[in-house]
């Protein structure tokens, strides 16, 4: 007679579920200590400048889909650079262009951290949560694609830290997935247009300006962009409580 097969209670251990985030980890941790992470830099961009606009010459599309899975794998693996490696696709092929190849390439690394944060540890730390975790969860659901613009369109968290917080809250892949590519939308853009006069920048031996984002002309308009994303969610509260006063 065959045994019935045991099941891992939800929240449980299993190798199987930890497996993607162990890669992940190990992955971060092999990118560090060969110091690949010191190549996302302008010392790099300027020092390889002929030879990496050669290859984009030369390569063509290929160039682009190379660059969009060294971003992938970059993000997937939370190795710190991305900001360089997003102004690095504005001077490789343009802000639009280069633009285009970070929101694609950044996407879909987020995608992975994302599936392995929730595989790993979405139900664990659900299973344990405290009643003040569980009603934030709750509140992020109701409104996850809105929140979710908000956390990518502001600027000042860290965009590793903004992959996972949505793992252990529940959202949902197609959410997540919309609300990154669109979120970062502004801030990739900004930075691949300092990439694309990074040429210049060189030629003047001048250091670019990281805290373009900052300043009002384009900080303004993001600040407009959270606004908007927030409406819904201020409207629903002021009918559900209209609704409960009736």
């Amino acid at each position: 007679m065959t045994e019935p097969k045991k099941e891992t209670a939800p929240g449980g251990f299993s190798l199987a579920r930890v497996l993607p985030a162990v890669v992940i980890v190990a992955g971060l941790a092999l990118a560090i200590s060969q110091g690949w992470h010191k190549y996302l830099s302008y010392e790099t961009l300027r020092d390889n400048r002929e030879w990496l606009l050669g290859q984009v010459d030369s390569l063509g599309l290929l160039a682009g889909l190379a660059f969009m899975g060294i971003y992938a794998a970059a993000t997937a693996f939370s190795i710190p650079g991305g900001l360089f490696l997003t102004i690095g696709g504005g001077f490789l092929f343009g802000t639009w262009l280069g633009g285009s190849y970070v929101l694609f390439g950044a996407t879909l690394g987020a995608t992975v951290v994302f599936l392995a944060a929730r595989t790993a540890l979405g139900d664990v730390l659900r299973a344990k949560a405290g009643p003040a975790l569980q009603k934030m969860e709750a509140g992020f659901r109701e409104n996850e694609l809105n929140y979710l613009l908000v956390l990518r369109f502001i600027p000042i968290f860290p965009f590793w830290l903004v992959n996972l917080v949505p793992a252990f809250l529940g959202v949902s892949l197609r959410n997540y997935m919309i609300g990154t590519f669109f979120g970062i939308i502004p801030g990739t853009f900004v930075y691949t247009s300092v990439g694309s006069g990074l040429g210049a920048i060189f030629d003047a031996n001048e250091t670019p300006d990281l805290g373009i984002i900052f300043k009002p002309q384009v900080l303004l308009p993001i600040v407009g962009l959270i606004v908007l994303s927030l409406v819904p969610v201020v409207y629903k509260k002021m009918k559900a409580r209209k609704e409960a006063l009736d």
